[in-house]
């Protein structure tokens, strides 16, 4: 499971209202919540976020806190 998709289930959030909310196809939110390999997309983590009544950077700092700048 990605970070987003531990993100998601965390908060009990319903994909399917998500996708239809954002007009993110089923499979590609299915793609970004579970593989690892699948590129998250800016304007797809804000329409997540908007559909999920959540502040984007917020969202985005959650998902994202393994990122480091290298020293």
């Amino acid at each position: 499971m990605t970070s987003l998709g531990l993100y998601l289930a965390k908060k009990s959030i319903n994909k399917a209202e998500v996708a239809r909310r954002t007009g993110i196809s089923k499979s590609r939110l299915s793609q970004l919540t579970s593989n690892d390999t699948t590129k998250l997309r800016a304007d797809e983590l804000y329409l997540i976020a908007l559909a999920i009544d959540i502040d984007p950077g917020e969202m985005f700092k959650e998902i994202f806190k393994e990122l480091k700048l290298v020293r």
